[in-house]
């Protein structure tokens, strides 16, 4: 059975966007990038929610075309463009991205519904509305947090409004830019 694994960068008080929805406070560099594709390869369905949808469909398939594009973006537009992607909106009508599925009702069913199928795990990236529903749903199995060394003050969290999370922790490192790349589960 596949797991549904949410992989998300966060700040050290927890938030996975600044109080304007920015990005910007994460150190991305050559190493993030090559966790991040450690962390893709392990991926068998990438899931989002409707913002960071829009905002993947609106840049990545446009990445193929781009003759500037690094090594990294072209593997990673490629992979977008065969890769089956699902996104979880109650809002949207209709995907136009090939091999989107749209899981608009009954989301719970649906994911366990996909998580039952063989292949491997399903990942939310970012997309944090999403992942709180998903959390809230008692389906989200592993949380995959590349935790970052800032302290933001307030911004938009996965985790707020929750209830107690116990987590085991199953694997950590520490990335040259002072990220901690944390893998845990929920604790049974």
């Amino acid at each position: 059975m596949r797991k549904l694994v949410l992989f998300m960068h966060v700040s050290l008080d927890g938030y996975a966007s600044d109080l304007n929805g920015g990005l910007d406070w994460i150190p991305y560099n050559e190493e993030l990038e090559k966790y991040a594709e450690e962390v893709v390869a392990q991926v068998g369905a990438p899931v989002y929610g409707r913002k960071t949808y829009r905002m993947m469909e609106s840049y990545w398939p446009k990445e193929l075309d781009n003759p500037n594009a690094s090594r990294h973006d072209m593997e990673h537009a490629k992979w977008l463009q065969d890769v089956k992607k699902i996104v979880i909106s109650g809002t949207m009508d209709k995907v136009e991205w090939n091999n989107t599925i749209l899981i608009k009702d009954n989301i719970a069913e649906e994911i366990k519904v996909l998580k039952e199928q063989p292949g491997k795990n399903l990942v939310i990236f970012g997309s944090p509305g999403a992942a709180k529903t998903l959390l809230k749903l008692g389906l989200i199995d592993e949380f995959l947090l590349t935790i970052c060394p800032v302290v933001l003050g307030g911004g938009k969290s996965v985790f707020d409004g929750s209830e107690k999370i116990r987590l085991k922790l199953l694997s950590s490192r520490t990335l040259k830019s002072g990220i901690i790349a944390a893998r845990y589960e929920l604790e049974k």
